[in-house]
């Protein structure tokens, strides 16, 4: 199997590295053209108009299950249209009383091509299977609930 690689980059801006008193947004470099600006989550003094681990963990479930749906719906010779999801990434105490993304709930909505039906049972179901093989719902604690709600 390959390795995927990213680059981070922060920099301290302040004179000491002291509790609560640095900045946390640092960037983030896909493949050699595409940077992210990042921070923590707005709840813990991030900047809201930068992206977020939560958030970027929650894109990363998001997309992955939409990939793994469209190649399971490519195999049944379903003509999915377009494919539209908000997912959301909420935090919380895990078990052991840590904080962590406790539950990412996916939000699909798939569209096919006209003449084209599924019952909502028959989606569901490829849903769920989409859930099964993705990569990184199989990477997450067992302890994340994924909630795949479709509309």
């Amino acid at each position: 199997m390959s390795a995927l690689s990213i680059e981070l980059e922060w920099t301290r801006n302040t004179a000491e590295l002291k509790p609560g008193a640095y900045a946390k947004a640092h960037r983030i470099d896909y493949n050699s053209d595409t940077a992210v600006m990042v921070d923590a989550a707005p709840d813990w003094g991030g900047n809201p108009n930068n992206t977020n681990p939560e958030q970027a963990l929650a894109a990363a479930l998001s997309s992955c299950h939409m990939m793994t749906f469209l190649a399971l719906a490519a195999k049944a010779g379903w003509p999915v249209a377009s494919y539209h999801d908000q997912a959301t990434a909420e935090l919380g105490k895990n078990a052991k009383g840590q904080m962590s993304v406790t539950r990412i709930d996916l939000y699909p909505q798939v569209h096919f091509d006209e003449g084209f039906e599924v019952d909502a049972a028959e989606l569901d179901k490829m849903q769920q299977r989409a859930h099964r093989y993705c990569f990184i719902a199989n990477t997450l604690a067992d302890d994340v609930a994924i909630g795949i709600q479709s509309s």
